[in-house]
């Protein structure tokens, strides 16, 4: 692409990812603009996005660049917090991430840029996309580093929305960026990474969700439907863990419990000593079902074989995809899994990001 004296404005974190993104295209010639998105953060949490538009002012003042704000506060709160709080009402497991990126990073921060005379938007993601002159698309493929790729968060992106987002350091490595914020001198070259929900940082989810749905006490039960614990309410609890619920017999073996199963209507969870439910030995292959899918650059094709996450940085597990309408589609695992309802799940051709889903 020719982007020459074009206007780039980057998401300016605060973080070194996205201080490496706008020097690298400045360096390139691009008119860049730093831009810190501001969000909501509800009172009990502590407040850290002061010190992180701080850091991104500092950033682009050592840079000699434009500094904006972008006010996202309501697309954040309506669109992400309050998404993830009634998803965990009805008992699924949302991806706050998923719903940032659509919702504010490549939508608000995006519809903020264009107004305010932006070409292109570029953030510190790990990913990397591309524009494909055979099939006249943009595809996205995994950032180069897996211990740092995102391109899980980043599965409801259209093409609309690659056509105008870069993605500057999804090619490079971790250590690649911290040398390179070293070279640039960056006010931030060392500091930590965030981790955490978006915007939020890190937090007890189940803490947090305490403030907005009341704690239920409910039965533990084994698989046989005995009752064996208990716990605080089915809806702080997501498939697979095995923490924040009291197991009250007495058991000859120490193996840990996981959850296999819930109910949010009767606030019931089941439990196993196997990470997966018991089932027949003459069934093989798992099927689910899922919702509101986004193809990205073209449909899976019916007896191909593609490679699947069902949680950030999960196993790729082989799977084959029947789509069954414009927005669901059957998924048929080679092997038992686990997974919630509300969990996205990603779809890849080898590198390449297909798209992706919400379990049903």
């Amino acid at each position: 692409m020719k982007l020459k004296n074009k206007t780039i404005f980057v998401g300016v974190s605060g973080g070194v990812d996205s201080a490496v993104a706008a020097a690298m295209l400045l360096e390139q010639g691009f008119n860049v603009v730093g831009v810190f998105i501001r969000t909501w953060s509800p009172d009990f949490i502590e407040c850290t996005w002061r010190n992180e538009r701080r850091d991104a002012m500092r950033v682009c003042a050592h840079l000699g660049i434009p500094f904006l704000e972008c006010d996202a506060e309501d697309e954040y709160k309506n669109g992400v917090a309050d998404y993830m709080i009634e998803e965990y009402r009805k008992g699924n497991t949302p991806n706050p991430d998923v719903m940032c990126n659509r919702e504010v990073k490549f939508g608000a921060f995006w519809n903020f840029a264009k107004n305010h005379g932006a070409d292109f938007v570029a953030t510190g993601h790990y990913a990397v996309s591309s524009y494909k002159s055979q099939t006249k698309n943009y595809e996205l493929k995994k950032g180069i580093d897996p211990a740092k790729d995102q391109v899980y968060f980043l599965w409801t992106l259209k093409q609309e929305d690659l056509s105008h987002i870069i993605f500057p350091v999804g090619h490079l490595k971790k250590n690649e960026i911290r040398k390179m914020a070293q070279k640039y001198k960056l006010p931030n070259a060392v500091k930590k990474d965030s981790q955490g929900v978006c915007f939020l940082g890190p937090l007890d989810m189940k803490d947090f969700l305490s403030h907005y749905i009341k704690p239920q006490e409910g039965n533990v039960l084994n698989e046989e439907g005995e009752i064996i614990g208990s716990h605080n309410g089915a809806t702080f609890f997501t498939l697979g863990e095995r923490h924040g619920f009291n197991i009250d017999k007495k058991f000859d073996n120490n193996k840990p419990f996981y959850i296999v199963g819930k109910n949010a209507k009767e606030n019931t969870i089941v439990v196993s000593n196997s990470q997966l439910p018991r089932r027949a030995d003459n069934i093989t292959g798992f099927k689910i079902v899922v919702i509101n899918t986004n193809w990205i650059s073209e449909l899976p094709e019916l007896d191909k074989k593609y490679t699947a996450q069902i949680r950030y940085h999960g196993e790729f597990l082989e799977c084959k995809i029947q789509i069954l309408n414009k927005e669901r589609a059957d998924v048929i695992f080679d092997k038992n899994i686990l997974v919630d309802k509300g969990q996205s799940v990603v779809f890849y051709d080898k590198d390449a990001c297909l798209g992706g889903a919400i379990v049903e």
